[in-house]
């Protein structure tokens, strides 16, 4: 049977899901995906995402590969899968790629963002599910130095979980995108940070956006922040922020894998 490479752009709301991947008796993003595709599907159907984004982590570009029978395009299939899937998980983009695609590996950049709200509103049940309500005073002097200084390629493990990667990863990560900018959402006060690498370690923008706002409420030097940056271990690193805050933006890949726009 002749089958079809795609890639799927999944959005979602990661509040009631317990992250990306596969887990017994939990609700995953993986796998309301392969079960949703098992109801309509005549054989199992193995999703692979780009990454795998932690208990409630939001989603705008996350993306997976799949393998299906030729006569299911892709947009034939982001039409039945968005029939069928929860209010919490949609599909904004089905295209057809070259055999030799993969979700996680071919990707050459991820980009996140980390929404932080500052006014009192941020508290609110209709914001705090994606912004981090911060009541501290932020100097955003420090939060801009700071991210000037993650522009380039370093090795985090002081801002990543232990055992993230395997022993003989040099865990190294090319930012090529970190600031912070004015959250656009209207009359509430906020900040964004963005960053974009051509790879994350396990928690690693969480425990950047952490140690960022602790040395910018004045909790701690702002030098920390650089020396950490050189650090082998994560010993000194500042809590992660909470992942209510956190979004999966973009994924990016070489132009010659795509066979449809």
């Amino acid at each position: 049977m002749s089958e079809r490479t795609l890639q799927l752009v999944l959005q979602y709301d990661g509040t009631d899901f317990a992250g990306w991947q596969v887990q017994p008796g939990r609700r995953t993003v993986q796998g309301v995906l392969e079960s949703t595709m098992a109801s309509f599907a005549s054989s199992p159907v193995r999703v692979t995402g780009a990454g795998r984004t932690d208990a409630g982590v939001h989603a705008r570009g996350q993306v997976a590969s799949i393998t299906v029978p030729e006569h299911w395009t892709g947009e034939k299939l982001r039409r039945v899968l968005n029939e069928k899937l929860p209010h919490d998980l949609w599909v904004s983009a089905a295209c057809e790629m070259q055999p030799r695609f993969h979700a996680r590996f071919s990707a050459t950049s991820r980009r996140y963002s980390y929404a932080v709200g500052l006014d009192e509103g941020a508290a609110s049940p209709f914001r705090r599910r994606w912004t981090l309500p911060w009541t501290r005073a932020l100097d955003r002097e420090v939060l801009e130095w700071c991210a000037s200084r993650l522009v380039g390629t370093h090795t985090f493990r002081g801002f990543a979980v232990r055992g993230t990667a395997p022993d003989d990863d040099d865990h190294r990560c090319e930012v090529r995108l970190a600031r912070w900018r004015p959250a656009a959402s209207g009359p509430s006060e906020g900040l964004v940070f963005d960053i974009a690498a051509n790879r994350f370690l396990h928690h690693m923008v969480r425990f950047l956006v952490g140690t960022m706002l602790e040395a910018a409420s004045g909790k701690r030097p702002k030098e920390d922040f650089t020396a950490l940056l050189a650090a082998d271990r994560n010993d000194e690193v500042s809590p992660p922020a909470p992942s209510v805050g956190l979004c999966l933006e973009e994924v990016t890949y070489p132009a010659d894998l795509y066979l449809t726009p």
